[in-house]
């Protein structure tokens, strides 16, 4: 017998339960138009993921549990259809169409298996993550037993292919998937919503084959796509056989309905798909930043956006990333020249606006800055200029990005990078001032190698090659003071960055820092830097989680401590 599944990969909206399940009711009549019996939905579909506390609201798992029972009404005449709706529910998660939840007193990360108008099979997640940007033990109770159903093909006198039900963590475990196949499985499908970090995509195609060998099963893997709020999820659904190699893979970072063809053979399940080829880890790392922002934006109604454009790198990334979103149309860049800007400064910025196609206007602060330093001039009297004044020109700006956002409706796009977050190189209600933070999980390391890569690559066919040479090469400088760069404050950003990853990203303490080769003083400098910065991380606005420890969500340090190792 020969069964067409397909794989919904599709960009659900957190909350829009409507939108969300017309979503999967026109996929689903798609898919069975082209001879798929099997849709499979990506863990939490039909209200998107991470709802966070939205969970813990009565009226908001009702929604999903009316948004679930309208996808199998109004896919009850399609004979033979199987679709898998991932979805929260509440009470005893049992099979059967519900009207109203009872009042919660348990909530599940379930899935519901819907044919012809009923609910047949009902599963709740067993394996509930509690790390990085994972809470759900704070919404959901652990679910106990397996869900095995029965699919019949297109063939004729052939035996039916029973579906092991999994939902994403559980996948990452042993018994989940030892006991699907104990209740009679032939293949396991995997409905998920894993965030991305760089390299993610290679970890969960080589944990799931470590699955696949250990039950001797082949295995479908259904992921979401698209980005909520500080995360981004990429799709790469995939699809493996029985002993681990890949049947298929579908495209990243793209809607896309994933089709795998299963049947038996040789008294084992074997499957057949298209496949694209695993790409950079810089084509994934743009393609998140590039689908972070245009969710952003777009699930949250905002028309435009706005940034300063100062003739440094992280501005030129951020704008980059922005048209290739965006498109240039809906993209604006003010330059504010300080007394302290160069001259280069200008014309590289003027150079990017216009290989970016992008609106470009100059409004310097020198007014301004002088107007601050003539109030202040009692109150500063007999003392030397320091940071003060150079957080003020950062505030400057700040309150000009602000007036243009409020006065047209465009969101700011802040430019500051992981290194400056780490280390507090930022000022708050100036350069941090926005609605949000593109790059702010990049390390400034990262920053130069990305825009090497966007200018050696076309992959929104711009036709750009967009950043300025000289932007990448010269020294980057805050431009704050006469002859300032980022190294009169910072170790060399390879030195920087390096000690960031171990410390910051993986918990290395700083006497393991040194062991490996770092002089003592500079690791217990960096670190008191993180240290006592985190007051203004907590202010920052949120950014898209590119890395496997970012400054959100996976960070919770308290910004009162005396620890310092």
């Amino acid at each position: 017998m020969s069964l067409k599944i397909c794989v919904a990969q599709l960009n659900y909206c957190v909350g829009d339960m409507p939108g969300n399940a017309q979503k999967i009711i026109d996929a689903a009549r798609t898919a069975y138009q082209a001879g798929a019996r099997l849709v499979l939905t990506p863990e939490m579909a039909i209200c998107g993921y991470a709802a966070e506390d939205l969970f813990l609201r009565t009226s908001f798992i009702e929604a999903c549990d009316d948004a679930v029972n309208r996808v199998a009404r109004e896919l009850a005449g399609l004979k033979g259809l199987t679709v898998v709706v991932g979805t929260p529910t509440s009470g005893d998660n049992g099979p059967g169409l519900r009207t109203k939840s009872v009042a919660v007193q348990q909530r599940h990360n379930a899935a519901r298996v819907l044919r012809e108008g009923r609910i047949i099979e009902s599963y709740a997640k067993r394996e509930l993550p509690n790390y990085q940007v994972f809470d759900e033990r704070r919404y959901f109770t652990p679910g106990q037993g397996t869900c095995v159903f029965q699919m019949d093909g297109d063939g004729v006198g052939d035996s039916a292919i029973s579906i092991g039900l999994l939902i994403c963590e559980d996948a990452w475990f042993d018994e989940p998937a030892r006991q699907a196949r104990q209740a009679g499985a032939e293949l396991l499908v995997v409905i998920n919503a894993s965030p991305f970090h760089v390299g993610k995509g290679g970890e969960r195609e080589l944990m799931m084959q470590a699955r696949c060998q250990a039950t001797g099963l082949p295995l479908v893997y259904a992921h979401l796509v698209g980005g909520q709020d500080e995360i981004v999820f990429e799709g790469h659904s995939f699809a493996l056989q029985a002993d681990g190699t890949l049947a298929g893979r579908a495209e990243s970072f793209k809607e896309n309905l994933f089709f795998v063809q299963a049947g038996h053979a040789q008294g084992v399940v074997a499957l057949s798909a298209t496949s694209v080829p695993l790409r950079s880890p810089e084509a994934d790392l743009w393609d998140a930043l590039v689908l972070g922002v245009r969710d952003y934006l777009g699930k949250n109604g905002f028309p435009s956006a706005l940034l300063g454009l100062s003739g440094g790198i992280d501005s030129a990334l951020v704008l980059a990333i922005a048209v290739d979103a965006l498109g240039a149309d809906k993209i604006r860049t003010v330059m504010m020249p300080s007394p302290y800007t160069a001259d280069i400064s200008w014309i590289d910025a003027r150079e990017m606006a216009q290989r970016m196609g992008v609106r470009y206007d100059e409004i310097s602060i020198v007014p301004e800055f002088k107007a601050f330093k003539a109030s202040l001039a009692g109150e500063f009297k007999g003392l030397g200029e320091d940071t003060t004044e150079e957080n003020i020109q950062a505030r400057i700006r700040g309150v000009l990005l602000m007036a243009l956002s409020n006065k047209f409706g465009s969101i700011v796009l802040t430019t500051g990078n992981k290194s400056e977050m780490a280390t507090g190189y930022c000022t708050l209600y100036g350069d941090m001032a926005g609605g949000f933070a593109v790059i702010k999980d990049l390390l400034k390391t990262t920053v130069f190698r990305l825009a090497r890569w966007r200018n050696e690559n076309d992959p929104y066919g711009t036709g750009t090659c967009p950043i300025p040479e000289r932007i990448i090469t010269r020294p980057p400088s805050a431009e704050l003071r006469a002859d300032q760069t980022d190294q009169d404050s910072l170790p060399p950003y390879e030195v920087l960055d390096a000690i960031l990853k171990r410390y910051m990203e993986n918990d290395q303490s700083i006497e393991a820092i040194v062991a490996a080769g770092f002089e003592r003083a500079v690791v217990e400098r960096v670190a008191r830097l993180i240290r006592i910065n985190e007051y203004k991380r907590r202010q920052a606005p949120v950014g898209i989680r590119v890395s496997h420890r970012s400054f959100g969500k996976d960070w919770r340090y308290p910004i009162t401590s005396k620890f310092g190792v």
